[in-house]
């Protein structure tokens, strides 16, 4: 990730050094989403365990993204959730099959909340919050870990059960098959796809963005064949104290991902602006902007696919003085919903453009400046005019 982004972020972090939740022993019941975190500290010795609340109940709302734009909710309205999630955890080497992660598996792979007993070490404390990952509360390491485990969900057992199944191959198959990001997602970093002898467990954070990229890269290959665009359109969006403005517009395949972040800080500047670029080829090397890249790259393909059409795209994003770092996934679900708006619709592509700028807070001579593919445009035709 870009070195100006990445401690932007931290900063914004650290201004909850204090998470706090309800007071805690050393033995905790609840009912787990399910849910399970993998961490990168130590890799290829990643701390492994199941994320579970104090209390017994349906909590799968808890870590299913998908729905809490689609509910009202608020940030801290995710906050308040997430932030009762407890994470226990034991360093284990990511090929380890010991009970701990027997069990995280078993979790991961639910259908519905799963009832957990976690016996820590010590009480668990703190919280955390990240800009690739949802956030969760206090954690401490695992001395025993008891679960009755429900019926799994039938689309990830049977990706699981098939051994000589590629993982690629099995993240293509359920999202096609319907199966949610967040479950995908969450099986894919427990190691419960792909051939028997490669399983092993992947980083939530890796993990996201792998799903992330694996779908993207697929729906690339097919809305390239598609016809282009007809004319540029804008879709728009704001929750979570971020607004976005995705213009589409006739083009071969191009994106760039553009975000402002407004200060929160006295004497740092205004406004901080980060971005990243792709042309039909694609992008080969990782996203200095980090997971948030592929996110977006996803829910605009996604868009194209039922357009059946192939379009360019510049995505601007703002994200505001109190906003707050929840993970890659409320970009995703931002625009996933920003697509399903009704788009304004123009006759040229700087109309649409204006129109954008005239939607955000961000001068236009500031996005201008930061924005490749625009630069680009005032260099040399696009191919697609000639069409």
């Amino acid at each position: 990730m870009h070195a100006g982004k990445a401690a932007l972020l931290s900063k914004i972090t650290s201004r909850y050094p204090t998470l706090r939740s309800a007071p805690l022993k050393e033995t905790v019941s609840g009912s787990s989403p399910p849910s399970v975190f993998i961490g990168t500290y130590g890799y290829p010795k990643v701390f492994v365990g199941p994320l579970l609340p104090p209390f017994l109940g349906n909590t799968k709302l808890y870590d299913t993204p998908e729905e809490w734009i689609p509910r009202g909710m608020e940030q801290a309205d995710v906050m308040a959730k997430r932030l009762q999630l407890i994470r226990g955890k034991e360093a284990v080497d990511v090929r380890d099959q010991g009970k701990i992660s027997e069990l995280s598996r078993e979790i991961a792979l639910a259908k519905n909340s799963t009832e957990v007993e976690a016996t820590f070490k010590s009480i668990p404390r703190g919280g955390f919050l990240n800009e690739e990952v949802q956030p969760f509360g206090p954690s401490a390491d695992l001395k025993d870990l008891r679960i009755n485990g429900g019926k799994w969900d039938h689309k990830l057992e049977k990706a699981y059960n098939d051994t000589d199944l590629r993982a690629k191959d099995a993240v293509l198959e359920l999202y096609g098959d319907g199966a949610q990001f967040s479950d995908i997602q969450r099986a894919f970093s427990v190691g419960a796809f792909g051939l028997k002898k490669n399983r092993k467990f992947v980083p939530t954070k890796w993990s996201i963005t792998a799903v992330d990229s694996t779908l993207s890269s697929n729906l690339l290959s097919e809305i390239q064949a598609f016809p282009l665009l007809e004319a540029p359109q804008i879709y728009e969006f704001e929750s979570f104290s971020n607004k976005y403005a995705a213009l589409f517009y006739p083009s071969l395949w191009q994106f760039e991902w553009m975000e402002a972040f407004f200060s929160q800080f006295p004497g740092s500047p205004h406004i901080s602006i980060f971005a990243d670029h792709e042309y039909a080829e694609g992008k080969k090397e990782y996203s200095q902007v980090g997971g948030c890249y592929y996110s977006a790259k996803l829910a605009v393909l996604e868009k194209m696919k039922e357009m059946q059409r192939q379009a360019g795209v510049l995505i601007l994003r703002e994200a505001y003085s109190d906003y707050v770092p929840l993970g890659v996934w409320n970009v995703r679900e931002n625009l996933r919903q920003a697509v399903q708006q009704k788009a304004t619709e123009f006759d040229s592509f700087t109309e649409g453009l204006n129109y954008a700028f005239s939607r955000l807070k961000v001068p236009e001579k500031d996005w201008r400046q930061n924005s490749e593919t625009l630069k680009n445009k005032l260099r040399q035709s696009s191919l697609s005019s000639f069409l």
